[in-house]
């Protein structure tokens, strides 16, 4: 039986206190420390970690500064990596292969964001945080320019996949926003910058559409390079350090990864349900601009103000989760996002309808993004990078999954086959939800 204790986030019967260290700290050579008898299981036995930057003590005003700081970073940083899907047209023209040849640039893209979450992710929990960020937007600028001067195919791949690498900064700031919150508010923060990630999604392909049509496609990857820079220099500025505990070699750190989804029950339900959630969410908007092409005669660029529905999701949602309301609200969720599918199908041949559908779904899959990451953000203080990398991975392939079926579906069955596979996938969460609820119950009413 392992004997080895967990680090906690407070140490009182009633729970986590406001007051009580979030991080357990490791004995070092220097100063006095807050001590731990043992390292976390995570940890490497035997190493002496760096003693991490107090969490939630900064004054609230700089507080609330530094969370939009994050969310802005958060926006504009993920907005990379979906800059190209509406300039496939334009893209395939300037280097004269097909517009078929020419969605590689998206899928590379999304896949070199996968591996970023998997390499990259990580180092959240291994390397000082401010500096590991600032750093890789440096890459990420370098990798911009590549992709906005490059005069072969082949060498904007490869730009492109770099890209898509190095944009997961924007989940390494998520984890360093957990860090900084206070607990009674951490909801709250998960929200906020979870709102300014969704509005970089949401606003990324409007914008590169209105900078393409006005100065050309290679624009808006200049443009971003720029900002990159420029938010490398302000984080640097603006951001506290953050050291984290774990002092082990980087294998180990991956290796871990394993460790945790065996460990944390609470972090695979998350991450299953939320995987449902997105792919549904990618099912409808993968196939949503066929319907408003075809049947609306909408344009490029109403398609995507259409995309904006749904962006204040996240706030209410973190605020509902710091009262307690998480398990209810993420049941809820669920019901939502299946209804939302539904009304998709049925009210097809209505713009209006069509619109009332996305901002239904895209409230119900934010809101259950930020009731899952407030709950699996508490689990271990010491590894929410890496908590981020298991949860982040997963839903990024319920994405992936659902885009690619959803494909499949539109060419054999239409838009009604794609909304009803969508609508099924949170009635299966809602199951997995419901088995839970019940086992908790039942444990607390035996206890």
């Amino acid at each position: 039986m392992d004997h080895t204790p967990k680090c906690l986030e407070g140490s009182g019967a009633g729970g986590p206190s406001p007051e009580a260290p979030r991080l357990c700290r490791v004995p070092g050579p220097s100063g006095a420390r807050e001590k731990s008898q043992t390292p976390t299981p995570l940890q490497t036995p035997g190493a002496q970690a760096p003693a991490p930057a107090s969490d939630g003590t900064l004054p609230p005003a700089r507080l609330r500064r530094v969370v939009l700081l994050l969310a802005f970073a958060c926006g504009v940083t993920v907005a990379n990596i979906y800059y190209a899907q509406p300039l496939l047209s334009p893209i395939a023209s300037t280097f004269g292969i097909s517009e078929g040849s020419t969605a590689l640039v998206v899928t590379l893209t999304q896949l070199g964001y996968a591996l970023g979450l998997v390499l990259l992710l990580p180092l959240g929990d291994l390397l000082e945080n401010r500096a590991l960020a600032s750093r890789t937007l440096l890459v990420t600028a370098a990798a911009l320019v590549a992709a906005g001067l490059s005069p072969y195919f082949g060498m904007f791949l490869a730009a492109s996949v770099l890209v898509g690498t190095t944009s997961v900064v924007a989940q390494i700031l998520v984890a360093f926003g957990v860090h900084l919150a206070p607990e009674r508010e951490r909801g709250k923060f998960v929200g906020t910058v979870m709102s300014g990630l969704l509005l970089g999604i949401l606003l990324a392909r409007t914008v590169s559409s209105l900078v393409a049509a006005a100065w050309g496609w290679r624009a808006i990857y200049l443009i971003s390079a720029v900002l990159m820079v420029a938010l490398s220099v302000l984080l640097l500025r603006v951001l506290p350090e953050r050291r984290p505990v774990h002092s082990g070699s980087y294998p180990k750190l991956l290796l871990s990864l394993g460790r945790l989804v065996r460990e944390e029950p609470a972090l695979r339900r998350r991450a299953v349900n939320q995987a449902l959630m997105f792919g549904a969410f990618s099912c409808f908007w993968t196939s949503v601009a066929f319907e408003l092409v075809t049947r609306h005669h909408l344009g490029q660029v109403a398609i995507g103000a259409f995309a904006l529905v749904g962006a204040a999701a996240a706030p209410p949602a973190g605020r509902l989760s710091d009262r307690g309301h998480a398990r209810i609200g993420s049941g809820l969720a669920l019901v939502l996002a299946a209804g939302a599918l539904v009304l998709a199908c049925l009210g097809a041949g209505s713009l209006i309808l069509l619109a009332l559908a996305g901002v239904l779904l895209d409230f119900a899959v934010q809101s259950h993004q930020v009731f899952s990451q407030r709950e699996i953000f508490g689990l271990r203080a010491d590894a929410r990078a890496r908590v981020n990398t298991v949860f982040m991975g997963s839903v990024f392939l319920g994405g992936a999954t659902g885009s690619g079926i959803a494909g499949v579906l539109h060419d054999g069955y239409g838009w009604t086959g794609v909304t009803l596979f969508g609508a099924a996938l949170p009635v299966v969460g809602l199951a997995v939800w419901t088995v839970s609820t019940v086992r908790q119950r039942r444990t607390e009413a035996a206890s």
